[in-house]
C-alpha cells in the first residue's frame, strides 16, 4: 500500500466549511458507535456497521444522512478498531491502563471507501458528492502526482484538516519494491540524546533538537494566546487567529522530525546490508520528567517506524535486539563496567580499552543483532536471551530467503573490521 497526500486548494470558505461539517459528522458517528458498545453487551462490528444506517433514518439526527454511507462505515470502523483494542490488551493482561474506547472530542478528518468523491480526468482536481456537496478542490501534490496509477487502485481517500488547511490522503493499493546494490557493510546503531544515532564505525548523526531551537519563538506565541483568552467567555477571532499560530509552529517541528526521521533511515538503508538497532521502550523513558522533552525531541520511535519501513522496501534484514547493558559491557571482553548518563567515555579496567560509550554500545548492539541473527537462522531464536519478542520488542525481518547472502556477513561478524578500529589505552 501506498499513501499520496495532496493539499486542497483554490476552493471558497463554504466549501471549506462544508469539509468541516464533514469531518463533524463522522466524529458524531464514531462516538454514538463508542455509546452503543458501552451500553449494550456482546455488541460486534456487524452492529456498529447497522448503527450507521439506523443514525441515517433517524429524525433526530436528519445530518448524518448527509454523510456518505460508506464515510459512516468507515468511522464504525474507526470505533471497532479501539474496541478490539481494547480487547486485545485485555486479553494480554499488559499492565497499567488497557486503553478504554474514549470519546473523540477534536476529530480532523473524515473517510471515504469507493464513492463520495470523484476525480478529474487528469487526476488534478476532486469532487465531493455526497450530501453536504463541498465541491470541487484542486489537488496540489509535491512528490507524486495521481496520473500514475488508475481510479481501481485507489482503495481510500481521507481528508485531514490541518493547521496549515486541509489535505486529501489517497491509499493505492501498489506494492512498492526498491532495488538494494549489495553494499557489504553492517552496521549497528546506538540511539541517543548528545547525538541522534552513533554506528558501530564510529559515525554520529547530529541531534537537530527542532524543539529546543524553536522554543523561543513558541513561547511568545503562547504568550500572546494566553492574554487573548477569556475565562467564560467566547473566544474572540483574535484568539483563535493566535491559536492558528501557535498551531502551524507545532506543526513546523513535527514535520521537521519526520523530515529528519525518512532521510536518515533511507541513508542508512540504502549504505548497509544488515542494521541492527536498540529496540527502546519510549513509552516508558518519557516518564523522566527530566528528560522527557529531550527524548520526545529527539522522535526515536518515528526513526525506528521508518527504519522498519525501509528495510521491507528494500529488501535487507533489519535486526531490533534489548537495550540491556550495550552501555555498560566492554565491546572487547565483555567485561560489565558501571557507569552514570554523565560518563560519556568507556574505560574497561581489564583489557585498558579507551573508547566513546556511545560508540562501544553501538558494537555491543551489533554483536546482539548477529547473535541473534545466528540463533534465528539455526532455528533456536526462543531459547536465546537476545530474542526481544520475550520482551515484546520489534521483529526481525527477513525477506525472499536472503539466507544465502547473510551467511558471510553473520560468519565475519565484527571481529576482522570494527574491533581493530578501537582505540586502546595502556595505563602502564
Amino acid at each position: 500500500m501506498l499513501v499520496v497526500e495532496a493539499k486542497l486548494k483554490n476552493g471558497t470558505l463554504e466549501q471549506y466549511h462544508r469539509l468541516d461539517e464533514a469531518i463533524k459528522t463522522s466524529q458524531f458517528v464514531r462516538n454514538s458507535c463508542v455509546r452503543y458498545w458501552m451500553d449494550h453487551k456482546g455488541t460486534t462490528r456487524n452492529n456498529l456497521q447497522k448503527l450507521c444506517s439506523v443514525l441515517a433514518n433517524n429524525k433526530e439526527t436528519p445530518w448524518v444522512n448527509k454523510l456518505n454511507s460508506q464515510a459512516r462505515q468507515s468511522a464504525a470502523d474507526r470505533a471497532w478498531q479501539s474496541i478490539s483494542k481494547f480487547y486485545q490488551n485485555c486479553h494480554a493482561n499488559i499492565p497499567e491502563k488497557k486503553g478504554f474506547p474514549r470519546f473523540k472530542k477534536h476529530s480532523r478528518s473524515v473517510e471515504y471507501k469507493l464513492t463520495g468523491y470523484k476525480l478529474s480526468d487528469d487526476r488534478r482536481k476532486v469532487r465531493f458528492t455526497d450530501g453536504f456537496k463541498a465541491g470541487e478542490f484542486d489537488l496540489w501534490c509535491s512528490q507524486k502526482t495521481l496520473v500514475y496509477y488508475s481510479e481501481q487502485q485507489i482503495r481510500r481517500v481521507r481528508v485531514v484538516r490541518r493547521a496549515d488547511g486541509y489535505y486529501c490522503q489517497f491509499l493505492i493499493d501498489v506494492e512498492r519494491q526498491e532495488y538494494h546494490k549489495p553494499t557489504g557493510q553492517i552496521t549497528g546503531i546506538d540511539l541517543g540524546l548528545k547525538e541522534f544515532y552513533t554506528d558501530a564505525q564510529g559515525n554520529t548523526v547530529e541531534n537537530p533538537r527542532y524543539l529546543r531551537k524553536s522554543e523561543k519563538r513558541l513561547q511568545k506565541a503562547q504568550r500572546r494566546l494566553s492574554k487573548k483568552f477569556r475565562k467564560g467567555k467566547k473566544q474572540s477571532k483574535n484568539y483563535h487567529k493566535q491559536r492558528v499560530k501557535v498551531a502551524r509552529l507545532h506543526l513546523k517541528v513535527s514535520r521537521q522530525r519526520k523530515d529528519k526521521a525518512i532521510k536518515e533511515a533511507l541513508a542508512l538503508v540504502q549504505s548497509n546490508d544488515l542494521v541492527v538497532y536498540e529496540a527502546l521502550k519510549v513509552r516508558n523513558l518519557v516518564k523522566n520528567r527530566k528528560l522527557a522533552k529531550s527524548i520526545s525531541d529527539a522522535s526515536w520511535y518515528q526513526f525506528t517506524q521508518w527504519l522498519n519501513y525501509f528495510a521491507k522496501i528494500y529488501q535487507i534484514v533489519c535486526v531490533a535486539v534489548p537495550p540491556h547493558f550495550t552501555s555498560q559491557d566492554c565491546s572487547v571482553c565483555g567485561t560489565r563496567v558501571q557507569k552514570t548518563l554523565s560518563t560519556r567515555t568507556h574505560q574497561c579496567p581489564n583489557c585498558q580499552t579507551v573508547i566513546d560509550r556511545d560508540h562501544n554500545a553501538a558494537i555491543n548492539i551489533l554483536k546482539k543483532g548477529l547473535k541473534y541473527l545466528g540463533n534465528h537462522l539455526n532455528g533456536t531464536v526462543g531459547q536465546t536471551e537476545t530474542d526481544p519478542n520475550a520482551l515484546g520488542e520489534s521483529d526481525l525481518w527477513i525477506l525472499n530467503g536472503d539466507i544465502e547472502n547473510l551467511s558471510c556477513l553473520v560468519e565475519q561478524g565484527i571481529s576482522d573490521s570494527d574491533l581493530e578500529r578501537i582505540p586502546r589505552h595502556s595505563v602502564a
